[in-house]
């Protein structure tokens, strides 16, 4: 099972939006900033599981991850932002 998910930084109120085969341990890698050089770890603050999907492939899986990185998908996700 493939899973597409949204994290956000509140600190910073951005948003990440990726893809993983196991989502505890991507989740980890993210908050213990593992991931050097990529877009969650140039950001302080903690980053909060915020949505998910499941998926049965990889390709419906990076399909899915490419529409919630698009502007209306962007917004999509932000209704899950908790106040």
């Amino acid at each position: 099972m493939y899973l597409v998910y949204a994290i956000w930084n509140k600190e910073h109120n951005k948003i990440y939006i990726g893809q993983s085969v196991n989502l505890i341990e991507r989740l980890r890698l993210h908050k213990e900033k593992i991931f050097t050089n990529s877009y969650t770890s140039r950001f302080r603050g903690e980053w909060k599981l915020i949505y998910t999907e499941e998926y049965e492939t990889r390709k419906e899986a990076l399909v899915r991850e490419k529409q919630l990185k698009s502007y209306r998908g962007r917004e999509f996700v932000k209704k899950y932002i908790p106040l």
